[in-house]
C-alpha cells in the first residue's frame, strides 16, 4: 500500500490516510481496518502549530509512506520518531532502500519540510511510532534556549533546509512505549501526553544541543539522497573501513563537502560513525545472537582481539567478555 502526500498548511495527516483505507475517524481516532491489520492512528493537538500524530498498528502488507516536498516554504518541523523489531527502511528520492538502522530497532528523523522523504514499513511488523509537526516558531519557545548552538539555530531558524539523524536511546524507547499506549479517554491525558512528548523532544534536543559547532550548509533532496547512499554503504559491511575518496566519488561530492554534510547530518564523522555502529553491531552479536568474542571480533574484521575489547570498553565501559554474561 502506497500513500503520498505533499504538506501545507492545513494539512492533516488522519483525515487523507482515512480515505485511502475508507475507514472513519472518530474522535480523532482511526482504527485500521480488521481486512488491512489491527491497531490505530491518533492525532493529538497542543495547538494549530505543536501536533503529533501516534501510530501503532500490525499491517497485512508493506505500507509505503511518500511525503513530497511542500510546494510553498513553511517553517513546520517533522520530527519522527520510531520503535520496531523491523529494519525500518528511509529514502530520499531514490530508488534504493536505505536501511534506517542495522541491529538497532530505533531511530529518529528531524528534517524541514521542503525535503522528498519515502519510508516503507514492512508487513507484520509491530509498528510504533509518533510524528511531532511544529513550527520554528513554537519550538524556539518551547525550548526557551538563550545561546543554542548551530544545529539548535539552524533548526528554530526560519527559512533553513535540514536533515538530522539521531538514534532512539533506552529512556527515550519506554517514553514512546507510554505515549502510544496511553488510553485517551481520560480529559486530563492530552495533557499528560503533551508533558510526554515535551519530555522526548527534551532528550532529542539535549543530543543534538552537544554536537560540535560547525558551519551549517543547506541540504536539498539531491544531497540528502546521496548522504543515505553513503550512510548505507558505511554499514553495509562492518568488517571493512571505509575509504573516504571512494566515498566522495561514489557521492559524486568533494571530500570536504562530503565530511561536512555526513557530520551535519548524522552527528560523527564517518569513521567515528562506521566505528560506532561496528561496536553496535558487536553488542547484537554477543547479546542477541550469542556468539563468542573471538567470534564476533574476527566477524567484524579484527585481526587483534585486545584491540577490539579496548574499543568495545570504550563504547560501554565494559569488555565484550564481561558484556556477553551480563543480564
Amino acid at each position: 500500500m502506497i500513500f503520498e502526500f505533499t504538506t501545507a498548511p492545513g494539512f492533516d495527516f488522519i483525515t487523507l490516510f482515512s480515505k485511502q483505507i475508507n475507514a472513519p475517524v472518530r474522535d480523532n481516532l482511526l482504527e485500521i481496518p480488521k481486512t488491512l491489520g489491527e491497531g490505530y492512528v491518533r492525532k493529538v493537538g497542543f495547538g494549530d502549530d505543536f501536533k503529533l500524530t501516534i501510530h501503532r498498528y500490525i499491517l497485512k502488507e508493506d505500507l509505503i509512506v511518500k511525503r513530497n516536498p511542500a510546494a510553498v516554504a513553511n517553517n513546520v518541523r517533522t520530527i519522527f520518531f520510531y520503535n520496531d523489531r523491523e529494519d525500518l527502511e528511509v529514502k530520499y528520492h531514490s530508488k534504493a532502500n536505505m536501511p534506517g538502522s542495522q541491529k538497532n530497532d530505533s531511530s529518529i528523523l528531524l528534517s524541514s519540510n521542503d525535503l522528498r522523504t519515502e519510508i516503507r514499513f514492512p508487513a507484520g511488523s509491530n509498528i510504533q511510532y509518533i510524528v511531532v509537526g511544529i513550527t520554528a516558531n513554537r519550538l524556539r519557545s518551547v525550548l526557551s534556549i538563550e545561546k543554542p548552538n548551530g544545529t539548535l539555530k539552524t533548526i528554530t531558524a526560519e527559512n533553513a533546509s535540514f536533515l538530522f539523524f539521531e538514534s532512539l536511546d533506552a529512556e527515550m524507547q519506554l517514553l514512546l512505549k507510554n505515549i502510544v499506549s496511553i488510553d485517551m479517554n481520560n480529559s486530563l491525558n492530552n495533557f499528560y501526553v503533551q508533558i510526554k512528548v515535551q519530555e522526548l523532544m527534551y532528550l532529542l534536543f539535549s543530543k543534538l544541543s552537544l554536537r560540535e559547532h560547525t558551519t551549517f550548509k543547506n541540504i536539498n533532496s539531491n544531497d540528502a539522497e546521496k548522504l543515505l547512499v553513503i550512510r548505507n554503504e558505511v554499514l553495509s559491511d562492518l568488517s571493512t573501513p571505509p575509504v573516504l575518496s571512494e566515498l566522495a566519488t561514489m557521492a559524486s561530492m568533494s571530500e570536504t563537502k562530503l565530511k561536512q554534510l555526513f557530520k551535519q547530518t548524522f552527528g560523527d564523522t564517518i569513521y567515528n560513525y562506521y566505528q560506532k555502529a561496528r561496536m553496535e553491531e558487536a553488542a547484537f552479536l554477543l547479546k542477541q545472537a550469542k556468539h563468542s568474542v573471538s567470534e564476533v571480533g574476527y566477524e567484524l574484521g579484527f585481526s587483534n582481539l585486545s584491540h577490539f575489547s579496548r574499543l568495545f570498553a570504550k563504547q560501554y565501559g565494559i569488555t565484550p567478555k564481561k558484556f556477553s554474561y551480563t543480564s
